[in-house]
């Protein structure tokens, strides 16, 4: 596994897990790699630090300053560059709180359509005729649907409305 620091065309920075380099590849070529925040499938890597995980006899966390410098002139790696950062809150690129009102607003727009309707997933255009024809109970739906389709929704006079962002996850 591995884990890359993602940017949106956007701008938005998010974390994501990857089973190699090359899944990440395959998948952003699909098209199956979305933002975290705006759903933009519009993603690429960003700059990012690596992050490395001290081994089993890891160094103890007190350090003494005169030890570590002569570990480090001596080439030895220094036991605090095995402790990985902390990025703390408000920080761009971390995902404990939107940078902005409008992805405040966006986040909040995105968890109001999840919890009061279905994801359909594909099967959003089939869904919807049904529901406006009378075929299926009508209740609230939301999904996946290609332009042309949604096109020829809106011109047999079926309400649908974009959404200003992509699913969470494929579903279907």
């Amino acid at each position: 596994m591995i884990q890359y620091s993602l940017k949106c065309a956007e701008g938005h920075s998010f974390d994501s897990w990857f089973q190699s380099a090359a899944a990440f590849d395959k998948l952003a070529a699909a098209g199956m790699v979305s933002c975290a925040i705006c759903g933009s499938q519009k993603v690429e890597k960003a700059i990012m630090a690596p992050h490395v995980r001290p081994g089993r006899k890891s160094v103890s966390p007190s350090i003494d300053p005169d030890t570590d410098a002569a570990s480090a002139q001596a080439g030895g790696a220094s036991p605090q560059a095995s402790v990985p950062a902390q990025v703390p809150e408000g920080v761009p690129g971390a995902l404990s709180a939107p940078a902005s009102e409008q992805e405040k607003a966006l986040r909040e727009l995105r968890r109001q359509v999840e919890e009061n309707s279905d994801y359909v997933g594909k099967d959003f255009v089939s869904e919807a005729r049904a529901m406006h024809l009378g075929d299926a109970p009508e209740r609230a739906i939301h999904g996946e649907a290609r332009l042309d389709e949604a096109k020829a929704l809106i011109e047999d006079g079926v309400p649908v409305l974009p959404l200003p962002f992509g699913p969470t996850r494929k579903t279907n």
